[in-house]
């Protein structure tokens, strides 16, 4: 499992924050599905083969919590940020995103459209 920190160059006082790196189908297959929570710094971040509104979709079936997701494109600058609820079908961006990171919900305040986010790789577990 590779662990990167997410960082946002836009907002100097970003906290601390790390995501899983995933990449493969199965990963973002199972995503967040099932989990009953989400420690507050942790997170989830899908890559996708390429930048799309469709691929970057998300549902939120089988979900037992709330979520802060982020979008971003190729240049990983934030297209849009959303509070998806538990059991709703589709969350689609309102542009093309290469990246989806899927946050703890306290994280929606700490991202605006436009934000250049970085990630930095940490160790495996």
């Amino acid at each position: 499992m590779r662990w990167v920190n997410i960082l946002n160059k836009t907002n100097p006082n970003f906290p601390s924050l790390r995501a899983k790196y995933c990449e493969d189908f199965l990963c973002q297959l199972r995503g967040l599905t099932f989990r009953r929570s989400l420690p507050e710094d942790e997170g989830l971040l899908l890559v996708q083969s390429r930048e799309s509104k469709l691929d970057a979709s998300i549902h939120m079936l089988f979900m037992w919590m709330d979520i802060t997701v982020v979008w971003m494109n190729k240049e990983k600058k934030v297209v849009d940020i959303r509070l998806a609820q538990r059991w709703r079908p589709i969350f689609v961006p309102l542009a093309p995103a290469l990246y989806v990171l899927e946050l703890s919900p306290i994280w929606q305040d700490h991202f605006s459209i436009g934000d250049q986010i970085e990630f930095d790789a940490t160790t495996s577990d």
